[in-house]
């Protein structure tokens, strides 16, 4: 069912469902509140016409009848009965309401049942027992409470007409509540009917106040802009990895079948050994592309507590056995920083290959075989770890790509290498919730600095 629909149904039937209960229950309030009324009348006319009685007990038959005619529209065919203490019927009125009773219902009158209600059809039946000027009297009065019955239909007719009415204003506004609060939703389903991925464009702004909406247009975005990274990631990355791949392939090949035509074992060797060279290097960019899609893709990690200048110093010492001639100068600040404050929780294997990468390039790029290495521990709240090395700087413009698949600057030129060394450092250190980032603060000084925070 669409949201719109639900919504229609739910609110209008929730808010019919309750004006219909309150409706009745002012119907029926009102019903017993004539009827307690009128009956309290009717007790009222009974004590009323006993105290004129008592007044006048020697008035004549004709004054009675004056009595009843003065007294007789109060009440719409009403019939007043009133007994003396011996249950004997001492006055009646004129009309000819007949009223049925009998010695049973007045023996159940005393002074501690002094009043019984009923009802005879249409009309109302007050018994009473009152006790005036010391002597005691039983007075029945039947009557139809014309006026109440009529405010009471009116009533009813009243709350028919507004029920209606209300119903049909809240289906009206039931619709076009609807409409308005499940139009973003439409919007938004419009949009991403028409969206196709890979548009270099992200899907307009929903134009809604409501937060919810909002909070969903702005992660739909988030995920298209995810998933447009990785699938233009996928669509570059079979267009670089083909062409990076094709050349070595080749010279390989064309080497291999040049081999074949060498006899000489002098030369052999050492062709052989440039071919070893080769396809390692071509196990590496494969190897670099596995880990970055294995990390892209949210594969979990294994994390423990690991001190970081230990690993560093495993880089460093591999290295220098590839590269003895190069010297790595590793720096504490302060000069005896405290244990903890070393210690991350990280993935060993991938801190590793991330920091072997930064390395590697210090050996590469550097200008003189040295490299200095600062860890430093005076905050509280991070760590921070500084490569430098000198060699040609990168330019603003190409500071902008630096972290980009395949990307290569203009001091790369000359040597071997495929642009993915920083790409998948990068991704390792965001992994850890760290942050890494290149500055030349110096004509010939190249610098990375790499944060990790300690909680």
């Amino acid at each position: 069912m669409k949201v719109r629909n639900k919504i229609l149904i739910y609110f209008s039937s929730t808010v019919i469902l309750l004006t219909a209960i309150a409706f009745i229950i002012i119907y029926l309030l009102f019903r017993l509140y004539r009827e307690e009324e009128f009956q309290q009348r009717q007790k009222e006319k009974i004590v009323s016409t006993l105290n004129f009685m008592t007044e006048i007990e020697k008035a004549n038959q004709e004054l009675t009848e004056a009595l009843d005619r003065i007294s007789i529209n109060s009440l719409l065919d009403e019939k007043l009965l009133i007994f003396d203490a011996n249950r004997k019927l001492i006055y009646s009125s004129l009309d000819d309401v007949p009223v049925r009773y009998s010695n049973d219902l007045l023996k159940e009158l005393n002074s501690i049942k002094d009043r019984i209600e009923m009802k005879d059809g249409k009309y109302d039946v007050v018994a009473v027992y009152i006790t005036l000027k010391g002597k005691n009297y039983y007075g029945i009065s039947k009557a139809y409470d014309q006026f109440g019955y009529s405010k009471l239909g009116f009533l009813r007719n009243t709350l028919l007409v507004a029920f209606f009415v209300i119903i049909a204003a809240v289906l009206i506004i039931s619709v076009f509540l609807a409409k308005r609060i499940s139009k973003p939703i439409s919007d938004l389903a419009r949009l991403l009917s028409n969206y196709r991925l890979g548009e270099s464009h992200l899907p307009q702004q929903i134009n809604t106040s409501t937060e919810e909406i909002k909070y969903l247009n702005e992660k739909f975005n988030e995920l298209v802009k995810r998933t447009n990274e990785a699938f233009s990631f996928q669509k570059h990355s079979i267009d670089h990895i083909s062409h990076q791949l094709k050349t070595p392939l080749a010279v390989l090949v064309s080497e291999l079948e040049r081999l074949k035509r060498t006899t000489s074992d002098n030369e052999l060797k050492p062709e052989l050994e440039k071919q070893i060279n080769r396809t390692r290097s071509l196990a590496e960019v494969i190897n670099a592309l596995l880990e970055i899609s294995k990390i892209e893709a949210g594969q979990l990690v294994e994390f423990r507590n690991i001190r970081v200048d230990e690993i560093l110093f495993d880089n460093i010492e591999e290295l220098n056995t590839l590269h003895p001639e190069f010297h790595f100068e590793l720096n504490y600040y302060p000069d005896q920083p405290e244990a903890e404050r070393l210690s991350l929780k990280i993935n060993e294997m991938l801190i590793r290959h991330a920091f072997q990468n930064l390395l590697s390039n210090c050996v590469t790029y550097s200008n003189t075989p040295e490299s200095k290495i600062l860890i430093d521990c005076s905050s509280t709240q991070e760590l921070k770890i500084s490569i430098s090395n000198s060699g040609n700087p990168l330019s603003t413009e190409e500071e902008k790509y630096l972290f980009n698949h395949f990307f290569r600057g203009e001091n790369s030129r000359g040597q071997m290498g495929f642009g993915l060394g920083l790409v998948l450092a990068k991704k390792i250190i965001n992994l850890h919730a760290g942050s890494i980032s290149y500055s030349n603060p110096a004509a010939d000084l190249n610098v990375f600095e790499i944060r990790f925070p300690l909680s």
